[in-house]
């Protein structure tokens, strides 16, 4: 049988477990304490272990069966194999920058007085200049040494270049070396580089004799991450070209003769360098009066020329330039010797479907038109002409103004010039006019003065 009393006293002697007001005030469910769990946090964590997620939505259950979709699933592949992103690396790590100014220098150490930061030291060296006690510069600091900053003033400097760096910005740089690739160059303390096609214009093949020398560049490219820097000298000798050309450009007018070198040829003309970067076209009509079929007949890359500036479009960027008309007009020349009536002989150059083109004289061309080179219709002008022939034409008419020559290989009563003994078989008709049958005509008459002429022979 029990006893009451010791009953109560191994009760009392038991120890009580501390319980926070918290857990004394919250509820705990029979399953927790069947599983053991203490806090919610813990519940949490097992009947997720037991009981399925039901984060996802529920499926609609009047959506046909078989007709639902799966969620797509994430390509991981694709990102297999890629190195991660290091984020310490994103972006640039920029040490801190104290200003601080010297107070004195003792053995080669340099002290300085950083306020409210500190005091600092650092070595004498590592200043580009020596320096006097009272000026003021900024340092980095690197660690803690006898109470004392050791501060850097070569990073701050580093630092204080990369700032002042920015794209578009112009520079002084030192060439230093070179590669196959361009120059090796020194902005202050940054290394940086030229691609040989930032150097100039055209390329340079020998770059040795940039080394040592100090250039005016222009800051292409800055990524403070990768320490890289580039750098062009041909687009500050671009700018400075545009400011010489325009300034050169204000003086050109339309009429103005010029000297030039010739620079490209192509087969409509040729471009003329006439300075400061200023280039005009000379096109093949305006060469010479004399037909000029390929440019580069007559003219050479390299070639001096004297032009006139015939036209200028579009604020310089398009300037017409003309050489013959600097030369005597050959058609005001050739007025006086080419009067209506006169014959000549001419040299066949070209021929077309509606004639053929004469040189009657150098630079000046008459069409002798389909219908005048013989007395009989004809159908293709070349069976009675070549070219490069030469023939004997009269003048029918003239206009200077319009270039225009008109020429025919007829005489005045349409036979056909240089024909023997014309004038005795025209006698003949004449005389014998009366003389023609009903029918006959005068054509008809000709021939047959003409072939009793051969049968008298």
């Amino acid at each position: 049988m029990s006893n009451p009393e010791s009953e109560r006293e191994e009760t009392q002697a038991q120890p009580e477990t501390a319980v926070s007001p918290k857990e004394a005030t919250s509820p705990v469910s029979a399953k927790e304490a069947a599983t053991g769990t203490d806090s919610p946090q813990a519940a949490a964590s097992t009947s997720s272990k037991e009981e399925p997620a039901t984060s996802s939505p529920a499926k609609d259950s009047t959506k046909p069966a078989g007709k639902g979709t799966a969620p797509p699933k994430k390509n991981r592949s694709s990102n297999r194999g890629k190195p991660r992103r290091d984020p310490a690396r994103s972006k640039e790590q920029v040490p801190e920058m104290l200003k601080g100014t010297v107070t004195s220098i003792e053995n080669d150490e340099v002290h300085v007085d950083l306020g409210t930061q500190g005091k600092g030291l650092l070595a004498q060296s590592e200043f580009a200049k020596p320096v006097q006690p009272g000026e003021t510069f900024s340092f980095t600091r690197l660690n803690v040494q006898d109470g004392l900053w050791r501060l850097s003033r070569k990073a701050a400097r580093l630092e204080e270049a990369w700032e002042e760096l920015k794209v578009g910005k112009v520079v002084d740089a030192q060439v230093v070396g070179m590669n196959t690739g361009g120059l090796e160059l020194n902005y202050g303390p940054i290394s940086a580089f030229m691609p040989s096609s930032e150097l100039d214009f055209h390329r340079v093949k020998d770059m040795s004799a940039f080394v040592g020398q100090t250039m005016k560049c222009e800051v292409r490219e800055k990524n403070r991450r990768r320490k890289r820097v580039v750098l062009s000298r041909k687009s500050i000798l671009i700018k400075e070209q545009r400011k010489v050309r325009a300034k050169a450009l204000a003086d050109i007018k339309e009429g103005n003769i010029l000297e030039g070198k010739v620079e490209k040829l192509e087969s409509f003309g040729a471009f003329v360098d006439i300075g400061n970067g200023i280039s005009g076209l000379l096109h093949v009509s305006n060469i010479s009066h004399h037909r000029v079929q390929n440019p580069s007949s007559v003219l050479k890359v390299g070639q001096k020329v004297r032009a006139i500036v015939i036209e200028i479009k579009e604020g310089g960027k398009r300037i017409a330039l003309g050489m013959k008309q600097l030369e005597e007009d050959p058609w005001v020349a050739a007025k006086p010797r080419l009067m209506t009536g006169i014959i000549l002989n001419g040299k066949v150059v070209r021929i077309t479907e509606f004639g053929a083109f004469v040189e009657m004289e150098r630079g000046v061309e008459g069409l002798l038109h389909r219908s005048q080179v013989a007395e009989e219709r004809i159908d293709k002008v070349e069976d009675e002409i070549k070219v490069g022939e030469e023939i004997t034409v009269r003048v029918q008419s003239m206009d200077v103004a319009a270039r225009r020559l008109s020429l025919s290989r007829l005489d005045e009563q349409g036979f056909l010039l240089g024909a023997e003994d014309i004038g005795q078989v025209s006698d003949v008709v004449t005389q014998r006019v009366e003389e023609v049958p009903s029918g006959l005509n005068l054509g008809a008459l000709l021939r047959q003065a003409l072939e009793k002429k051969k049968d008298n022979e």
